[in-house]
């Protein structure tokens, strides 16, 4: 149940992103500080990957890396602007979803808590209540052999023998 509609928010999360990502591409392109900006960032970028690529394939990394077009480098930085803004929002997606479950469960947590501190109370309270049943008895036994009678064991033992009679 669960799983089909975190693929249905995905699927709608990318859908609401594209449109965003793709006005944001053209934006980039058309303001001059901006561009600039941006044109330096791919131009890093270039330098970045192609050094990691040669790296991997075991070329020279000494070698003079020729910097991209303008427009290269307007297309290449607006597409990585693009896809760093669909990631950081379905980033920002996550770390929402594991916040909200992170407090379900630490409202399950407390409730569980409560939950064994209310037993731990009730179990002192019937602690309490067979301790003074116990001093109750005793008070009794104590009465039943202070005037006389045989004791109050004679009688639960007469009891106990009825009980039996009783079950035959």
């Amino acid at each position: 149940m669960i799983l089909p509609v975190v693929k249905l928010g995905t699927l709608l999360l990318k859908t609401v992103c594209k449109p965003i990502a793709n006005r944001l591409k053209k934006e980039a392109g058309l303001h001059p500080k901006f561009r600039q900006l941006i044109i330096n960032l791919a131009q890093a970028n270039h330098r970045i990957t192609t050094n990691i690529q040669r790296r991997i394939y075991g070329h020279s990394t000494n070698v003079e890396i020729r910097p991209l077009n303008e427009e290269k480098a307007v297309q290449a930085a607006a597409d990585l602007i693009g896809e760093l803004f669909v990631f950081s929002v379905a980033g920002a997606g996550l770390i929402f979803e594991v916040q909200r479950s992170a407090r379900s469960e630490a409202r399950k947590e407390e409730i569980r808590r409560q939950e064994i501190e209310a037993m731990k109370q009730k179990e002192e309270e019937l602690v309490r209540e067979v301790e003074q049943l116990k001093l109750k008895i005793s008070e009794i036994e104590r009465l039943a052999k202070g005037r006389g009678l045989s004791g109050i064991l004679n009688f639960r033992h007469a009891h106990a023998l009825e009980g039996v009679k009783s079950s035959e």
